[in-house]
Formats: C-alpha cells, structure tokens, sequence
C-alpha cells in the first residue's frame, strides 16, 4: 500500500514524533507505515487522515499487489 504521509507531514510541518503525538501511536509506528513496513488499521489511517487534513483515499492508495493473485 502506497501513502503519502511523508508529504502532508511535510506540507503541515510536521516531524513523525509530531504526527504520532496526535494519533496516539509511537514514533515508530509512523516510521513503519511511511516505509510500507506497516500496514495501518482502518481507524488509524481514519485518525492520520484527519490529522493532516486530506482524505483517506488521498493519503493511502492501493498497489497491484495488494489486490492478490
């Protein structure tokens, strides 16, 4: 799964220890989903969403892989 939440934190100035604070996960957890080491539950990709002001479907974008066989 593609995002780009490196962008919108970048467009928001904000650092990951920032972005994590306000979706009560840890600086880590930011870092996995930023690298696609991490795949987000629907309601924290909801939250992150928010946070950075844009829509869901703007900050995670299916890859072909994801779609299986």
């Amino acid at each position: 799964m593609n995002n780009t939440i490196k962008v919108e934190r970048a467009r928001n100035n904000m650092s990951q220890t920032d972005l994590a604070d306000k979706a009560g996960v840890t600086r880590q957890t930011i870092y996995a989903i930023e690298t696609k080491r991490f795949i987000p539950s629907t309601v924290l990709a909801f939250k992150l969403a928010e946070i950075l002001k844009v829509d869901v479907t703007d900050l995670f974008e299916l890859e072909d892989s994801d779609w299986g066989d």
